[in-house]
């Protein structure tokens, strides 16, 4: 396989204290600006969707338009929405991309009446939700006999990204891995501009999370879905995070195993804008790693966003560790579990530091070997070295094209 190509001491005064905030406020500034998933953002989209074929999508964005019929790609804004919407974007050569909205799901939360003591959900609401539930199924579970496959690749994205980058990420990424999968973008209502975007996305995450559990269920039911692949980036990792820990804890609690239920094979965790130590509380010892066939992080000391969060939020980013940053009992965690790799992203600075996942030929051609071969680290097609236990370092191919070699499985 050869590769493919985010107090004046001098002043008592009330009115000179806000001085102190000016840094925080060029800050905040710089990283509602600096979270795209890539630069030159218009530019970019429309490079990313042309030549794409269908791609699904859900989101709980609120529409622009309120119609059925074919829309612009960027039909859905910023605001939240409480039902989660599927469709398509289609891009023909006599035509620009479009959206088309295929199923409404019902508002949640659904109304429930309490009975021996337990909720119960109103029979017309259950109903209505297990229509539209089934609808969605049956079109995903359709293009994946159209297509021949048994995988999808989902991608959820960060703060500050609109819909049509949100497609575009995902189109960039599907083609990367040569197609191998049935494409699946989940997208969440991030706003693209403002002062304090960064800090309303957070919430707007967290608003997402149970529409995000939902579409995973709803993925993991379909028989012919055999394995589930996600790439998550920047804040959007812990979107996704929550919500599998939640069906993790879930899974356990009945008695059933994880990994049966998810059927999620890869997680890519790319720039991850995660607290470490929440990290370690929330994920590592809660046992999450077990849960997944194979986790990927993707690091960049470098990462210029991440340090201003950082900054912002105090506490070390996921996306900015080193192997250093590790004490001697976690680094002796992560060796006995071996479905962990830390990788490493050198020379990748500036507008380019955060948002590499999909910009950088030497991280894409990396993730398709292990979305599309199960290549492990030491692959001789992922042109990593070892840099200690789990962690390894990203070189730059000596040529980066497609991927030529044929799968194993």
């Amino acid at each position: 396989m050869q590769k493919s190509d985010m107090r004046d001491g001098r002043s008592h005064r009330p009115e000179h204290r806000p001085c102190r905030t000016g840094p925080m406020v060029i800050m905040m500034v710089a990283l509602a600006g600096c979270s795209l998933p890539f630069a030159g953002r218009h530019q970019d989209v429309d490079v990313a969707l042309s030549d794409t074929g269908p791609l699904h999508y859900v989101t709980d964005r609120a529409p622009d338009s309120e119609t059925s019929a074919p829309m612009k790609v960027g039909a859905y804004g910023g605001e939240r929405s409480q039902s989660m919407a599927y469709g398509v974007l289609t891009d023909r050569e006599d035509a620009a991309p479009a959206v088309r909205e295929v199923v409404r799901f019902p508002a949640t939360p659904l109304e429930f009446t309490m009975r021996g003591g337990r909720p119960v959900t109103l029979p017309e609401d259950a109903a209505a939700y297990a229509a539209a539930a089934r609808r969605f199924t049956e079109r995903i579970a359709a293009a994946l006999r159209e297509s021949q496959r048994s995988e999808v690749l989902m991608t959820v994205h960060g703060v500050n990204t609109n819909f049509a980058e949100a497609m575009a990420a995902t189109a960039t990424v599907w083609r990367a891995t040569d197609r191998a999968a049935v494409p699946v973008a989940f997208s969440w209502p991030a706003r693209d501009a403002g002062l304090l975007s960064y800090f309303t996305d957070r919430e707007s995450g967290e608003f997402a999370i149970y529409h995000l559990k939902e579409t995973l269920r709803l993925l993991a039911d379909i028989p012919q879905l055999e394995r589930l692949h996600i790439v998550a980036h920047s804040r959007g990792t812990d979107v996704v995070t929550t919500a599998l820990r939640e069906m993790v804890i879930a899974a356990r609690a009945s008695g059933r195993d994880p990994p049966q239920v998810l059927k999620v094979e890869n997680l890519i965790l790319a720039a991850p804008d995660l607290d470490f130590d929440v990290v370690r509380q929330r994920l590592i010892a809660e046992r999450f790693g077990p849960a997944i066939g194979r986790i990927t992080v993707y690091m960049n000391e470098g990462d210029e966003v991440l340090a201003l969060a950082q900054t912002l939020m105090k506490g070390i980013r996921f996306g900015r560790l080193s192997h250093e940053d590790l004490g001697e009992a976690e680094r002796e965690i992560f060796k006995r579990i071996r479905n962990v790799d830390f990788i490493s992203v050198g020379n990748v600075v500036g507008r380019n530091s955060h948002g590499y996942f999909r910009r950088n030929p030497a991280v894409l051609s990396d993730m398709a070997a292990i979305l599309r071969f199960d290549a492990p680290p030491d692959d001789e097609d992922r042109y990593l070295t070892a840099d200690g236990g789990n962690f390894w370092l990203l070189e730059t191919p000596p040529r980066i094209q497609g991927p030529v070699r044929t799968a194993s499985r």
